[in-house]
Order: structure tokens, then C-alpha cells, then sequence
């Protein structure tokens, strides 16, 4: 929902709910609105004596109205997996200002190079319009592509999965990325950005298709993601304890899947709960915007239980370390929050390790979402990342609005 179709009483909600401190003057619903957003467990549990269940889905719907969060649409298109999924992906183009563009000659039979094409790979459990703040300042400026992972957003559910109970592995998310790109970027140069699993799953594109990284990417942007080993993450648990759970959950999530229907009616009915649990392991920061901690929630929520139990082994499997070489040589950005509990920033200090050349750039009091967190950084090196692999004029800025 776009900011013109706001309702200006749930607009004055949301704004007197987003400072500390402001929550008071909000009423009730802002009261309501502070807890969903704030949501730790302990939050939760005093929220339930003070406010209602009805005016916390109130404040959730109010919040949900209000944020033009993930509202950014480009031109449609589909691509077909090797297995058949259907992938969906949109296009930002270029825009092209005629009135002020001066006169070409071309040589008669010569084509224009084709324009770099920036394709955006989100993480687990999200979707293409994580990357809401980043599409926003690049839009009009440089040719991107975003598209939503198998089984998530508009992408259909993976038909391995649900025909032959295939387990998802990186390496099919590379082949996916390949689909998309064949799809919606057949020529031209290329600059790859992944966030957490579709950082990954650029990896395990260069890994099965070297020869594509060698001839036209000019320019990589891994965010928030790893090479491997995140079987050895505690996720700010105990150690002892997470290790317990390490056992246990792979098989604990797969009886869950089996039960979605009865699973997912438990999810809505403790709403409150996995909002604080999104908010711990997606931000770091005291003071993020309601309205964004709403959004990411909303991503994470669409995604069913027996999705989040299809991926989740691919995690345990994934080791891309030796696929890193195929991007030496060219412009690469490492960007990871400096509290991210999810995919460790020492895991971002290996990956840049391995390509010495590479900026790396660890974001203070930043979490495992830190494209919408911390986007004003994000953006600013990504938009650096691509002057230096010729996508966009260097002096050229990206734009600064949300909408």
C-alpha cells in the first residue's frame, strides 16, 4: 500500500509510536504499537496484562496501513527453474530522459551495449521487497532486477519439494539464480547482490557457472551471509544449549511441516511472541522505526512452517568457501551488521579474508537485517560498489526517499 492511501489516523499512530518516549502520548495504540515492535519476550508477557488482544491486532493493522514498506512494483516476468518452479522476478529500468538526453550517432547495424543489470538475491524466510530501501534510491538510476527465492513471495513452491519430497539445497538456488538471469538478464554485464541465503546463493552460482562470473560480472555485494560453517552458530544461546537444540530441531521442524495447518494456526494465535523473537534475531538497534519492525515480521510470517523446514537443513550442508576464487579480481562489497546473531559479522571477516581485495564493512549496532536497519549505509556502499564496477557514473548519487 502506497503512503497516499495512508489513513491520516493511522499515519498520527505511527508517527507518535516511533520515538522512545512517544508512546505514551499515542493512547492505547500506541501503546500497543511499542509492545509489537518492541516484543521480547518479557514485553510481551507485561503487554498482555495492559493491553488487549483487539488492540494489539488493531496496532498491528494500523502499522500494516501506514508504512509504504515492500510497496515498490516493476515490470513483471517469470522464469522456469530447472525442475520446473515457476520464479518470479520484476524489473526496474532505466529511465530514459529524452528531452535532455543528447544525440547518439550509431553506426549503421551496431547495436547499444546492453545496460549492467543489478540482481538482487534475498534471504530466508523474506522476499524481494526486503530490499525496499535499496530499489527506492536505485530506482530510474541503473537497470535491477529482484526476485523472490523458490517457495517464497510470489515465486511458486518449489515442485521438487512438493512432488518428489526433494530437500532444497544451495546449489538449486544457484541454478534458480541462473534461470532468473537467463530470463531476465541474457546479455549485458552484471553486478550479483545476495543477502544471508541469497548471498549464498550467488556463491553457488559462481560455483556451477564460473564461466558467467568470468564474462560478465563486474561487481559482487555479499551482505549478511557466509560461506559456510553455520552449523557452529549459537545464536546468542548457550552454548550447551544450542547445542541441544542443534539435535533436535532438524527433526522438530520436520514434524512441524507435516502439521502446517494446525502449526500455522499456532503462529497466529501467539503473534505476539514470534514478533519479539523476529525483532531480536532480524535488529539490533533500540530505536527502529515500528513500522519497519512490522514489515520485516509481515515477510517472516508469510512464510509457511513446512517452507522453513524445507531450507532449513541446506543451512547445516552449505559450504561455498572454494567458489569465493571465481570472485577475485572484480569490485566486491562485504557488508554485515556488527550484532548480527543469524550470520555471524565473523563470518563476513572470513569471506573477505579469502578475497583480500574486497571493502569490507562491518555496520556498528546493526543486526541480521541491516538493509533495513541501517539502509542510509547500505545504500551509500552499494551505490559506491557500483561506480566502481561502471554500472552507474561514480559521481552519480542514488536517491535518499523510502517511497
Amino acid at each position: 500500500m502506497s503512503e497516499t492511501s495512508t489513513g491520516a489516523a493511522a499515519q498520527a499512530v505511527t508517527e507518535a509510536a516511533a520515538g522512545a518516549g512517544n508512546w505514551r502520548r499515542a493512547g492505547l495504540a500506541g501503546a500497543a504499537i511499542g509492545v509489537v515492535a518492541a516484543g521480547a519476550a518479557a514485553g510481551v508477557a507485561i503487554e498482555r496484562l495492559t493491553v488487549g488482544r483487539g488492540m494489539r491486532k488493531k496496532a498491528r493493522l494500523a502499522l500494516d496501513a501506514s508504512g509504504p514498506y515492500g510497496s515498490l512494483r516493476g515490470t513483471p516476468g517469470q522464469a522456469y527453474a530447472d525442475d520446473g518452479t515457476q520464479l518470479s522476478y520484476e524489473v526496474d529500468e532505466v529511465e530514459q530522459d529524452t528531452a535532455q538526453a543528447p544525440r547518439r550517432r550509431r553506426l549503421f547495424g551496431r547495436k547499444a551495449p546492453a545496460p549492467v543489470t543489478v540482481v538482487f538475491s534475498h534471504g530466508y524466510c523474506l522476499s524481494q521487497d526486503s530490499w525496499h530501501f535499496q530499489r527506492a534510491a536505485l530506482r530510474g538510476v541503473v537497470r535491477c532486477v529482484y526476485w523472490d527465492q523458490r517457495s517464497h513471495g510470489r515465486s511458486e513452491r518449489g515442485a521438487a519439494q512438493l512432488t518428489d519430497r526433494t530437500p532444497v539445497s544451495i546449489d538449486q538456488l544457484g541454478r534458480d539464480l541462473k534461470a532468473v538471469i537467463d530470463a531476465a538478464a541474457p546479455e549485458g554485464p552484471i553486478v550479483l547482490v545476495g543477502h544471508s541465503m541469497g548471498g549464498m546463493t550467488t556463491m553457488a552460482l559462481a560455483d556451477h557457472f564460473p564461466e558467467l562470473i568470468r564474462e560478465r560480472v563486474v561487481g559482487v555485494a555479499l551482505v549478511g551471509t557466509s560461506s559456510g560453517r553455520l552449523g557452529e552458530v549459537n545464536f546468542g544461546l548457550p552454548i550447551a544449549g544450542m547445542n541441544a537444540v542443534r539435535r533436535v530441531l532438524p527433526g522438530v521442524l520436520k514434524a512441524l511441516g507435516s502439521q502446517a495447518d494446525l502449526v500455522e494456526k499456532g503462529r497466529r494465535a501467539t503473534a505476539d511472541l514470534f514478533a519479539g523473537i523476529i525483532k531480536r534475531y532480524s535488529f539490533s538497534s533500540k530505536d527502529v522505526d515500528p513500522a519497519i519492525s512490522r514489515f520485516a515480521e509481515r515477510m517472516i510470517e508469510s512464510t509457511p512452517i513446512d517452507v522453513v523446514a524445507e531450507f532449513y537443513p541446506a543451512f547445516a550442508e552449505h559450504d561455498k568457501t572454494k567458489a569465493l576464487k571465481h570472485f577475485a579480481g572484480m569490485p566486491v562489497l562485504v557488508l554485515a551488521g556488527d550484532k548480527d546473531l543469524v550470520t555471524p559479522s565473523e563470518h563476513s571477516e572470513v569471506i573477505a579474508d579469502l578475497l583480500p581485495d574486497a571493502e569490507l564493512v562491518l555496520v556498528p549496532d546493526a543486526g541480521h537485517l541491516v538493509m533495513l536497519e541501517h539502509p542510509e549505509v547500505v545504500t551509500d556502499r552499494l551505490a559506491d560498489l557500483l561506480g566502481r564496477a561502471g554500472a552507474v557514473p561514480e559521481a552519480a548519487g542514488a536517491r535518499t526517499s523510502s517511497g
